[in-house]
């Protein structure tokens, strides 16, 4: 049956881990939210062939990037920090500019962007990934999201002081997903796929959310 006569939407959560990327994917049907085995895939051209084909997918990556350096932060980023409040807007990083991701050292992104750190240039995989392979059509069906905003918004819009990466950060968003996204919150007690970890299968989870507030255009 062809993806657009299923009588459900598909939506994906999808977060960068060290396997590659990582998909919850789920069936919407109404009201009814019901998510699949979690998935490990090497690459971003592995989502966007995932099948069935999603109707909506948040995913933890920009897309729409500046040319030329322009600051360390989107508009939209900046927004997000705001939205977010400390101490938790430390997780919204800078984005670089194509021209930094494109650079063909280090030496020469720095010069384009001399905020870069360490941890910046970690995470240049997944950027480059992202500005490499989305195209304006991809829009239609991916979308750019941050999972500590989604928390904070699945938190009535108040700040959350706890990490994801701490026992309490966890226990506080496993009970957001409980709440506000009943017929999923199994997964988040499940043992991660391998190439993941528990930080990213919150994530992941909790930006099925995000992708059920935002259904694709048609």
């Amino acid at each position: 049956m062809a993806a657009s006569k299923l009588p459900y939407k598909m939506l994906g959560g999808i977060v960068p881990c060290p396997g590659g990327w990582l998909i919850v994917p789920a069936r919407l049907a109404g009201v009814t939210m019901v998510a699949e085995d979690p998935e490990v895939v090497k690459t971003l051209i592995d989502v966007v062939e995932y099948k069935p084909r999603f109707d909506a997918a948040a995913i933890y990556a920009p897309i729409g990037l500046n040319d030329p350096p322009a600051g360390p932060y989107l508009a939209c980023d900046q927004d997000a920090r705001d939205l977010i409040g400390w101490p938790r807007n430390l997780a919204v990083k800078p984005t670089p500019s194509r021209a930094a991701l494109r650079a063909p050292t280090r030496a020469e992104a720095l010069e384009l962007e001399p905020w870069l750190t360490r941890a910046d240039f970690r995470r240049f995989k997944w950027l480059r990934e992202a500005e490499e392979l989305f195209a304006p059509f991809h829009q239609r069906i991916f979308f750019a999201a941050h999972p500590d905003l989604t928390f904070t918004h699945l938190n009535n819009e108040r700040q959350l002081l706890s990490s994801p990466y701490q026992q309490d950060g966890v226990l506080e968003r496993m009970a957001l997903i409980r709440d506000k996204l009943p017929g999923v919150e199994e997964i988040v007690t499940r043992t991660p796929p391998p190439g993941a970890a528990q930080v990213h299968l919150l994530q992941a989870t909790g930006l099925l959310w995000t992708a059920r507030e935002r259904p694709a255009e048609r």
